[in-house]
């Protein structure tokens, strides 16, 4: 009976770290780019030196320890675009996501949600869905899971480059 019991355990663990995210369909998508980076490889960027002098460097690199996934997709196909906002108007009423902003700019529509920690500035994910960007028409689909606040993105948008880091850093303001 222990076998069994330890059996299932171990098979319920490595079924929930093997996880997929309901965004994991637009990785294989021919019309999305898509930049996926996963907990090790933020555990791996973490253990890169720093000179604490280097206040946003440091910044960043505290960052990266609380971070568990980042998931960004861009598309500038509508019918994919479409698709990218029905999955994640779905997945904001089913996961437990609270509004944090909404912007409409010359088209440009922007849906960022959250999902709370335990601490009240704490944020265990982040989802930001942009349409309408650029003048590409790209639209964008962000998903941010860890452990950090809402002051701290600002910075992983600009070292990272991605795409909706302005709308973040105006929802920090």
């Amino acid at each position: 009976m222990k076998k069994q019991l330890f059996g299932l355990l171990v098979l319920l663990v490595t079924n929930s770290a093997t996880a997929q995210s309901v965004f994991d369909k637009f990785n294989d998508k021919d019309q999305v780019t898509a930049v996926v980076v996963d907990k090790k490889m933020f555990e791996l960027m973490s253990k890169v030196k720093v000179d604490a002098s280097d206040k946003e460097r440091y910044q960043y690199m505290n960052l990266i320890k609380k971070l568990d996934n980042l998931k960004v997709f861009i598309t500038t196909n509508a019918k994919v675009a479409s698709d990218m906002k029905l999955t994640a108007d779905k997945y904001i009423q089913t996961a437990g996501l609270e509004e944090l902003m909404k912007v409409n700019d010359s088209g440009k529509k922007v849906h960022i949600v959250v999902k709370s920690g335990a601490a009240d500035a704490e944020i265990k994910e982040l989802l930001m869905f942009i349409e309408g960007s650029g003048k590409e028409n790209e639209s964008v689909l962000m998903s941010l899971t860890g452990s950090f606040k809402l002051s701290e993105i600002a910075i992983l948008t600009d070292k990272m480059k991605i795409q909706g880091g302005d709308e973040l850093k105006r929802a920090t303001r």
